[in-house]
Protein backbone atom coordinates (compact mmCIF):
# COMPACT_ATOMS: atom_id res chain seq x y z
CA UNK A 1 0.00 0.00 0.00
CA UNK A 2 2.42 2.46 0.64
CA UNK A 3 4.88 1.76 -2.35
CA UNK A 4 1.25 2.35 -4.45
CA UNK A 5 1.15 5.98 -2.60
CA UNK A 6 4.57 6.87 -3.44
CA UNK A 7 4.18 5.80 -7.03
CA UNK A 8 0.59 7.38 -7.26
CA UNK A 9 2.49 10.79 -5.62
CA UNK A 10 4.72 10.28 -8.03
CA UNK A 11 2.95 9.91 -11.47
CA UNK A 12 1.43 13.15 -9.45
CA UNK A 13 4.85 14.91 -9.48
CA UNK A 14 5.36 13.95 -13.23
CA UNK A 15 2.52 14.71 -14.68
CA UNK A 16 2.78 18.29 -12.47
CA UNK A 17 6.22 18.92 -13.97
CA UNK A 18 4.62 17.83 -17.77
CA UNK A 19 1.81 20.75 -17.06
CA UNK A 20 4.33 23.10 -16.12
CA UNK A 21 7.14 22.64 -18.85
CA UNK A 22 4.44 22.98 -21.53
CA UNK A 23 2.51 25.73 -20.08
CA UNK A 24 4.07 29.09 -20.71
CA UNK A 25 2.09 30.70 -18.15
CA UNK A 26 3.27 29.27 -14.74
CA UNK A 27 5.42 32.15 -13.48
CA UNK A 28 8.50 30.53 -11.91
CA UNK A 29 10.72 32.41 -9.50
CA UNK A 30 11.74 35.42 -11.43
CA UNK A 31 8.84 35.37 -14.35
CA UNK A 32 6.66 38.07 -15.07
CA UNK A 33 3.36 36.94 -16.28
CA UNK A 34 2.14 38.73 -19.20
CA UNK A 35 -1.45 37.56 -20.12
CA UNK A 36 -2.02 37.91 -24.39
CA UNK A 37 -6.00 38.36 -25.33
CA UNK A 38 -5.68 37.45 -28.52
CA UNK A 39 -8.64 36.25 -31.29
CA UNK A 40 -7.08 34.04 -33.63
CA UNK A 41 -10.80 32.40 -34.48
CA UNK A 42 -13.81 33.77 -35.90
CA UNK A 43 -14.58 36.93 -38.08
CA UNK A 44 -11.49 39.05 -37.34
CA UNK A 45 -8.97 36.27 -36.62
CA UNK A 46 -7.40 37.60 -40.38
CA UNK A 47 -6.24 40.81 -38.53
CA UNK A 48 -6.14 38.98 -35.19
CA UNK A 49 -3.80 36.34 -35.79
CA UNK A 50 -0.44 38.48 -36.87
CA UNK A 51 -0.92 40.54 -34.00
CA UNK A 52 -0.85 38.10 -31.35
CA UNK A 53 1.82 36.64 -33.20
CA UNK A 54 3.99 39.95 -33.29
CA UNK A 55 2.79 40.04 -29.59
CA UNK A 56 4.84 36.74 -28.68
CA UNK A 57 7.63 36.64 -30.60
CA UNK A 58 8.62 39.63 -29.43
CA UNK A 59 8.30 38.12 -25.87
CA UNK A 60 10.27 35.07 -27.01
CA UNK A 61 12.96 37.39 -28.48
CA UNK A 62 13.27 39.20 -24.49
CA UNK A 63 13.48 36.11 -22.96
CA UNK A 64 16.20 34.79 -25.83
CA UNK A 65 18.25 37.76 -24.88
CA UNK A 66 17.56 36.62 -20.85
CA UNK A 67 14.73 38.65 -20.05
CA UNK A 68 14.54 41.98 -18.16
CA UNK A 69 17.42 42.24 -16.26
CA UNK A 70 17.20 38.87 -16.00
CA UNK A 71 13.68 38.42 -15.37
CA UNK A 72 11.83 35.87 -18.01
CA UNK A 73 8.85 36.38 -19.21
CA UNK A 74 6.10 33.89 -19.30
CA UNK A 75 2.68 34.13 -21.29
CA UNK A 76 -0.91 32.50 -21.56
CA UNK A 77 -3.21 33.67 -24.44
CA UNK A 78 -7.15 33.76 -24.15
CA UNK A 79 -8.71 33.22 -26.95
CA UNK A 80 -11.96 36.42 -27.11
CA UNK A 81 -12.90 36.21 -30.30
CA UNK A 82 -12.78 40.22 -30.26
CA UNK A 83 -16.21 39.22 -27.78
CA UNK A 84 -16.41 41.73 -24.80
CA UNK A 85 -17.68 39.06 -22.54
CA UNK A 86 -14.92 36.50 -23.41
CA UNK A 87 -12.30 39.28 -22.68
CA UNK A 88 -14.28 39.41 -19.37
CA UNK A 89 -13.80 36.42 -18.95
CA UNK A 90 -10.21 36.22 -19.87
CA UNK A 91 -9.25 38.71 -17.86
CA UNK A 92 -11.21 37.01 -14.48
CA UNK A 93 -9.11 34.13 -15.01
CA UNK A 94 -5.58 35.11 -15.79
CA UNK A 95 -5.70 38.38 -13.51
CA UNK A 96 -5.02 35.79 -10.36
CA UNK A 97 -2.07 34.13 -12.31
CA UNK A 98 0.05 37.15 -11.56
CA UNK A 99 -1.16 39.43 -14.17
CA UNK A 100 0.43 42.70 -13.56
CA UNK A 101 -0.62 44.66 -17.48
CA UNK A 102 -3.69 43.69 -19.66
CA UNK A 103 -3.46 44.53 -23.30
CA UNK A 104 -7.74 44.07 -24.00
CA UNK A 105 -7.25 44.79 -28.25
CA UNK A 106 -10.57 45.53 -28.21
CA UNK A 107 -12.31 49.37 -27.30
CA UNK A 108 -15.39 47.07 -26.03
CA UNK A 109 -13.25 45.21 -23.82
CA UNK A 110 -11.34 48.19 -22.94
CA UNK A 111 -14.99 49.86 -21.76
CA UNK A 112 -15.44 46.81 -19.58
CA UNK A 113 -12.17 46.37 -17.70
CA UNK A 114 -11.98 50.17 -17.55
CA UNK A 115 -13.88 49.97 -13.73
CA UNK A 116 -12.37 46.59 -12.80
CA UNK A 117 -8.63 47.72 -13.31
CA UNK A 118 -8.43 50.31 -10.62
CA UNK A 119 -9.96 47.56 -8.13
CA UNK A 120 -7.61 45.42 -8.97
CA UNK A 121 -4.71 47.93 -9.55
CA UNK A 122 -3.72 46.34 -13.06
CA UNK A 123 -2.71 48.86 -15.72
CA UNK A 124 -4.94 48.53 -19.43
CA UNK A 125 -2.40 49.55 -22.74
CA UNK A 126 -4.75 50.47 -25.29
CA UNK A 127 -2.10 51.31 -27.60
CA UNK A 128 -4.22 52.96 -30.86
CA UNK A 129 -7.37 51.89 -29.29
CA UNK A 130 -9.57 51.96 -26.24
CA UNK A 131 -11.21 55.23 -24.70
CA UNK A 132 -9.62 58.35 -26.13
CA UNK A 133 -10.54 61.12 -23.10
CA UNK A 134 -8.51 57.77 -21.17
CA UNK A 135 -4.94 59.98 -22.67
CA UNK A 136 -6.00 61.74 -18.69
CA UNK A 137 -4.25 60.04 -16.38
CA UNK A 138 -5.51 62.35 -13.46
CA UNK A 139 -8.98 60.67 -13.74
CA UNK A 140 -7.93 57.43 -15.65
CA UNK A 141 -4.93 56.25 -13.92
CA UNK A 142 -4.60 52.75 -14.96
CA UNK A 143 -5.77 53.06 -18.66
CA UNK A 144 -3.22 53.71 -20.97
CA UNK A 145 -3.79 54.72 -24.99
CA UNK A 146 -0.05 54.66 -26.29
CA UNK A 147 0.69 56.49 -29.16
CA UNK A 148 -2.57 57.80 -29.88
CA UNK A 149 -5.94 57.42 -29.63
CA UNK A 150 -8.93 57.64 -32.12
CA UNK A 151 -9.43 61.27 -31.81
CA UNK A 152 -5.86 61.57 -33.15
CA UNK A 153 -6.53 59.25 -36.07
CA UNK A 154 -9.39 60.95 -36.83
CA UNK A 155 -7.33 64.74 -36.73
CA UNK A 156 -4.58 63.74 -38.37
CA UNK A 157 -6.81 62.17 -41.07
CA UNK A 158 -8.42 65.28 -41.79
CA UNK A 159 -5.66 67.84 -41.42
CA UNK A 160 -4.41 65.45 -44.53
CA UNK A 161 -7.45 66.45 -46.59
CA UNK A 162 -7.53 69.48 -45.65
CA UNK A 163 -3.91 70.10 -46.97
CA UNK A 164 -4.78 67.75 -50.32
CA UNK A 165 -7.44 70.27 -50.62
CA UNK A 166 -5.42 73.67 -49.78
CA UNK A 167 -6.92 74.42 -45.81
CA UNK A 168 -8.81 74.09 -43.67
CA UNK A 169 -11.18 76.70 -45.30
CA UNK A 170 -11.39 74.45 -48.27
CA UNK A 171 -13.44 71.77 -46.74
CA UNK A 172 -16.59 74.11 -46.12
CA UNK A 173 -19.51 72.31 -48.41
CA UNK A 174 -17.58 69.13 -48.38
CA UNK A 175 -19.10 66.01 -47.86
CA UNK A 176 -17.16 63.77 -45.62
CA UNK A 177 -18.75 60.17 -45.40
CA UNK A 178 -18.00 58.08 -41.93
CA UNK A 179 -18.43 54.58 -42.11
CA UNK A 180 -17.95 52.52 -38.96
CA UNK A 181 -18.38 49.97 -37.37
CA UNK A 182 -21.41 50.38 -35.23
CA UNK A 183 -19.60 49.08 -31.93
CA UNK A 184 -17.84 51.20 -29.16
CA UNK A 185 -14.77 51.22 -31.13
CA UNK A 186 -16.31 52.50 -34.54
CA UNK A 187 -18.20 55.36 -32.52
CA UNK A 188 -14.72 56.81 -31.09
CA UNK A 189 -13.92 59.38 -33.73
CA UNK A 190 -17.63 60.93 -34.28
CA UNK A 191 -16.77 63.49 -31.59
CA UNK A 192 -13.80 64.93 -33.29
CA UNK A 193 -15.07 64.81 -36.44
CA UNK A 194 -18.56 66.23 -35.61
CA UNK A 195 -16.63 68.98 -33.55
CA UNK A 196 -14.09 70.08 -36.64
CA UNK A 197 -17.34 69.76 -39.34
CA UNK A 198 -18.43 72.68 -37.18
CA UNK A 199 -15.62 74.54 -37.13
CA UNK A 200 -14.77 73.91 -40.78
CA UNK A 201 -18.41 73.82 -41.99
CA UNK A 202 -18.22 70.38 -44.01
CA UNK A 203 -21.12 68.18 -43.98
CA UNK A 204 -20.78 65.30 -41.92
CA UNK A 205 -22.52 61.65 -43.09
CA UNK A 206 -22.34 58.97 -40.39
CA UNK A 207 -22.98 55.53 -42.16
CA UNK A 208 -23.09 52.74 -39.50
CA UNK A 209 -22.35 49.25 -40.40
CA UNK A 210 -23.26 45.95 -38.38
CA UNK A 211 -20.91 43.86 -37.57
CA UNK A 212 -19.13 42.07 -38.77
CA UNK A 213 -19.39 44.06 -42.02
CA UNK A 214 -19.78 41.67 -44.35
CA UNK A 215 -23.29 43.44 -45.36
CA UNK A 216 -22.83 47.18 -46.76
CA UNK A 217 -24.77 47.18 -49.80
CA UNK A 218 -27.27 49.70 -48.30
CA UNK A 219 -24.10 51.69 -46.97
CA UNK A 220 -22.34 51.86 -50.26
CA UNK A 221 -26.04 52.42 -51.62
CA UNK A 222 -26.17 55.88 -49.58
CA UNK A 223 -22.95 56.47 -50.63
CA UNK A 224 -23.35 56.30 -54.88
CA UNK A 225 -26.34 58.71 -54.10
CA UNK A 226 -24.79 61.28 -51.69
CA UNK A 227 -21.42 61.11 -53.89
CA UNK A 228 -18.83 62.25 -50.20
CA UNK A 229 -15.62 64.01 -51.73
CA UNK A 230 -14.43 61.70 -49.24
CA UNK A 231 -14.80 58.68 -47.39
CA UNK A 232 -13.13 57.40 -43.65
CA UNK A 233 -13.48 53.97 -43.05
CA UNK A 234 -13.71 53.50 -39.02
CA UNK A 235 -13.67 49.32 -40.20
CA UNK A 236 -11.88 46.25 -38.72
CA UNK A 237 -11.69 42.34 -39.86
CA UNK A 238 -13.72 41.62 -42.71
CA UNK A 239 -15.60 44.81 -42.92
CA UNK A 240 -12.69 46.72 -44.58
CA UNK A 241 -12.26 44.47 -47.45
CA UNK A 242 -15.88 44.36 -48.51
CA UNK A 243 -15.69 47.76 -48.28
CA UNK A 244 -12.65 48.32 -50.49
CA UNK A 245 -14.71 45.79 -52.77
CA UNK A 246 -17.91 47.97 -52.42
CA UNK A 247 -16.69 50.94 -53.34
CA UNK A 248 -15.24 49.09 -56.49
CA UNK A 249 -18.37 47.74 -57.49
CA UNK A 250 -20.40 51.34 -57.14
CA UNK A 251 -17.19 53.43 -58.74
CA UNK A 252 -16.32 54.87 -55.56
CA UNK A 253 -12.67 55.86 -55.62
CA UNK A 254 -10.60 54.54 -53.41
CA UNK A 255 -8.24 57.40 -53.55
CA UNK A 256 -10.55 59.00 -51.59
CA UNK A 257 -10.81 56.86 -48.86
CA UNK A 258 -8.89 57.15 -45.69
CA UNK A 259 -8.99 54.18 -43.26
CA UNK A 260 -8.03 54.41 -39.46
CA UNK A 261 -4.91 52.26 -38.62
CA UNK A 262 -7.26 49.49 -38.39
CA UNK A 263 -8.02 49.56 -41.58
CA UNK A 264 -4.87 50.00 -42.99
CA UNK A 265 -3.06 46.62 -42.94
CA UNK A 266 -2.07 43.79 -45.22
CA UNK A 267 -5.58 41.65 -44.45
CA UNK A 268 -7.36 44.40 -45.85
CA UNK A 269 -6.42 44.79 -49.20
CA UNK A 270 -5.12 41.53 -50.33
CA UNK A 271 -7.56 39.85 -51.68
CA UNK A 272 -8.92 43.79 -53.31
CA UNK A 273 -5.17 43.98 -54.71
CA UNK A 274 -5.44 46.20 -57.38
CA UNK A 275 -9.37 47.01 -56.54
CA UNK A 276 -7.85 48.87 -53.53
CA UNK A 277 -5.15 50.86 -55.46
CA UNK A 278 -4.99 54.15 -54.10
CA UNK A 279 -6.65 53.33 -50.57
CA UNK A 280 -5.07 55.03 -48.09
CA UNK A 281 -4.77 54.44 -44.35
CA UNK A 282 -3.58 56.51 -41.16
CA UNK A 283 -0.70 54.65 -39.47
CA UNK A 284 -0.14 54.43 -35.37
CA UNK A 285 3.18 55.65 -36.38
CA UNK A 286 4.72 52.06 -38.04
CA UNK A 287 4.00 50.55 -41.18
CA UNK A 288 5.25 47.17 -42.64
CA UNK A 289 8.89 47.37 -41.15
CA UNK A 290 10.63 44.50 -43.44
CA UNK A 291 13.96 46.07 -43.06
CA UNK A 292 13.41 47.56 -38.96
CA UNK A 293 16.39 46.53 -37.16
CA UNK A 294 14.01 44.52 -34.57
CA UNK A 295 12.55 42.61 -37.40
CA UNK A 296 15.80 41.42 -38.50
CA UNK A 297 16.50 40.17 -34.96
CA UNK A 298 13.37 38.46 -34.36
CA UNK A 299 14.07 36.19 -38.05
CA UNK A 300 17.47 35.49 -37.03
CA UNK A 301 17.09 34.63 -33.40
CA UNK A 302 13.37 33.34 -33.26
CA UNK A 303 12.40 32.52 -36.78
CA UNK A 304 16.08 31.48 -37.81
CA UNK A 305 16.23 28.63 -34.60
CA UNK A 306 12.59 27.36 -35.60
CA UNK A 307 10.74 28.82 -32.72
CA UNK A 308 8.54 31.79 -34.76
CA UNK A 309 5.10 31.84 -33.70
CA UNK A 310 3.68 32.09 -37.13
CA UNK A 311 4.80 32.10 -40.93
CA UNK A 312 7.83 33.82 -41.49
CA UNK A 313 6.63 35.58 -44.26
CA UNK A 314 3.99 37.56 -42.09
CA UNK A 315 7.15 39.01 -39.85
CA UNK A 316 7.65 42.83 -40.44
CA UNK A 317 4.19 43.19 -41.89
CA UNK A 318 1.72 45.93 -40.49
CA UNK A 319 -0.19 44.13 -37.97
CA UNK A 320 2.50 41.96 -36.98
CA UNK A 321 4.89 45.41 -36.03
CA UNK A 322 1.46 46.65 -34.07
CA UNK A 323 1.74 43.57 -31.94
CA UNK A 324 5.17 43.46 -31.79
CA UNK A 325 5.12 47.14 -30.48
CA UNK A 326 2.48 46.46 -28.13
CA UNK A 327 4.43 44.11 -26.48
CA UNK A 328 7.61 46.29 -26.36
CA UNK A 329 5.75 49.19 -24.62
CA UNK A 330 4.60 46.20 -22.04
CA UNK A 331 7.94 45.00 -21.71
CA UNK A 332 9.51 48.87 -21.70
CA UNK A 333 6.87 49.30 -19.15
CA UNK A 334 8.44 46.68 -16.39
CA UNK A 335 12.22 47.94 -17.12
CA UNK A 336 11.14 51.24 -16.40
CA UNK A 337 9.32 50.17 -13.17
CA UNK A 338 12.74 48.35 -12.51
CA UNK A 339 14.69 51.22 -13.02
CA UNK A 340 12.62 52.70 -9.89
CA UNK A 341 11.59 49.55 -7.51
CA UNK A 342 14.79 47.49 -8.08
CA UNK A 343 16.33 45.84 -11.50
CA UNK A 344 16.18 42.17 -11.79
CA UNK A 345 12.84 42.03 -9.70
CA UNK A 346 8.73 41.12 -10.58
CA UNK A 347 7.18 44.23 -10.23
CA UNK A 348 3.40 44.59 -9.22
CA UNK A 349 0.71 45.83 -10.98
CA UNK A 350 1.19 49.30 -9.37
CA UNK A 351 4.88 49.63 -9.77
CA UNK A 352 4.30 48.36 -13.55
CA UNK A 353 1.13 51.42 -13.29
CA UNK A 354 4.33 53.96 -12.44
CA UNK A 355 6.86 52.37 -15.32
CA UNK A 356 4.02 53.07 -17.88
CA UNK A 357 3.34 56.54 -16.44
CA UNK A 358 7.31 57.43 -16.62
CA UNK A 359 8.26 56.23 -19.73
CA UNK A 360 10.77 57.45 -21.19
CA UNK A 361 11.95 56.45 -25.03
CA UNK A 362 13.85 58.84 -26.69
CA UNK A 363 15.41 58.63 -29.84
CA UNK A 364 18.49 56.78 -28.53
CA UNK A 365 16.47 53.95 -26.61
CA UNK A 366 14.20 53.63 -29.48
CA UNK A 367 17.35 52.81 -31.93
CA UNK A 368 18.87 50.58 -29.31
CA UNK A 369 15.79 48.77 -28.82
CA UNK A 370 15.77 48.27 -32.70
CA UNK A 371 13.20 50.70 -33.58
CA UNK A 372 14.83 53.74 -35.49
CA UNK A 373 12.48 54.51 -38.43
CA UNK A 374 9.57 52.51 -37.45
CA UNK A 375 8.24 55.17 -34.56
CA UNK A 376 8.78 58.67 -32.79
CA UNK A 377 9.83 59.02 -29.30
CA UNK A 378 7.27 58.62 -26.95
CA UNK A 379 7.12 60.07 -23.04
CA UNK A 380 4.59 59.77 -20.77
CA UNK A 381 3.29 61.40 -17.40
CA UNK A 382 1.15 61.09 -14.40
CA UNK A 383 -1.12 63.43 -16.53
CA UNK A 384 -0.70 62.32 -19.91
CA UNK A 385 -1.14 58.18 -20.46
CA UNK A 386 -1.11 58.66 -24.30
CA UNK A 387 2.56 59.85 -24.77
CA UNK A 388 2.70 60.83 -28.38
CA UNK A 389 0.43 62.13 -31.13
CA UNK A 390 1.97 61.69 -34.29
CA UNK A 391 1.06 59.69 -37.33
CA UNK A 392 1.54 59.46 -40.94
CA UNK A 393 -0.55 58.54 -43.96
CA UNK A 394 0.37 55.58 -46.01
CA UNK A 395 -1.28 54.36 -49.42
CA UNK A 396 -1.75 50.58 -51.27
CA UNK A 397 -0.16 50.59 -54.44
CA UNK A 398 -2.10 47.06 -55.64
CA UNK A 399 1.08 45.32 -54.00
CA UNK A 400 2.52 46.99 -50.68
CA UNK A 401 1.70 49.65 -48.70
CA UNK A 402 4.27 53.11 -49.17
CA UNK A 403 4.34 56.47 -46.59
CA UNK A 404 2.84 58.88 -48.50
CA UNK A 405 3.03 62.02 -45.77
CA UNK A 406 5.30 63.72 -43.48
CA UNK A 407 4.34 63.03 -40.06
CA UNK A 408 1.42 64.87 -38.57
CA UNK A 409 0.49 65.68 -35.09
CA UNK A 410 -2.50 65.63 -33.65
CA UNK A 411 -3.99 69.40 -32.64
CA UNK A 412 -3.38 69.66 -29.22
CA UNK A 413 -5.36 72.93 -29.12
CA UNK A 414 -8.65 71.25 -30.22
CA UNK A 415 -8.02 67.53 -28.27
CA UNK A 416 -6.66 68.60 -25.15
CA UNK A 417 -9.91 70.88 -23.99
CA UNK A 418 -12.11 67.47 -25.61
CA UNK A 419 -9.94 65.14 -23.39
CA UNK A 420 -10.48 66.77 -20.24
CA UNK A 421 -13.86 67.88 -21.13
CA UNK A 422 -15.05 63.98 -21.46
CA UNK A 423 -12.64 62.83 -18.84
CA UNK A 424 -14.68 65.16 -16.19
CA UNK A 425 -17.99 63.72 -17.57
CA UNK A 426 -16.62 60.27 -16.81
CA UNK A 427 -15.29 61.43 -13.40
CA UNK A 428 -18.86 63.04 -12.50
CA UNK A 429 -20.87 59.96 -13.70
CA UNK A 430 -18.49 57.44 -11.59
CA UNK A 431 -17.60 59.84 -8.62
CA UNK A 432 -14.27 60.24 -9.14
CA UNK A 433 -11.90 62.80 -7.96
CA UNK A 434 -9.09 63.83 -10.14
CA UNK A 435 -5.96 62.76 -8.39
CA UNK A 436 -3.97 64.72 -6.26
CA UNK A 437 -0.08 65.56 -6.96
CA UNK A 438 0.72 63.18 -4.34
CA UNK A 439 -0.46 60.48 -6.27
CA UNK A 440 2.09 61.26 -9.31
CA UNK A 441 4.78 60.46 -7.29
CA UNK A 442 6.55 57.16 -6.69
Amino acid sequence: MKFKTLAQAALIAATGLAAVATSPAFAQAKEQFFPVLVYRTGAYAPNGVPWANGYVDYLKLINAKGGVNGVKISYEECETGYATDRGVECYERLKGKGATVFQPLSTGITFALTEKAPADKIPLITAGYGRSESADGNVFKWNFPLLGTYWVAADVLLQHIAKKEGGWDKLKGKKIALVYHDSPFGKEPIPLVTERSKMHGFDLQLLPVTAPGVEQKATWLQVRQSRPDYVLLWGWGVMNSTALKEAQATGYPRDKMYGVWWAGAEPDVKDVADGAKGYNAVTMQHGAEPNAAVVKEILAQIHGKGQGTGPKEEVGSVLYMRGLLSAMLAVEGMRRAQENYGKGKVITGEQMRWGLENLALDQKKLDALGFAGVMRPVSTSCKDHMGSSWARVHTWDGAKWNFTSDWYQADESLLKPMVKAAADKYAAEKKLERRAAADCGA
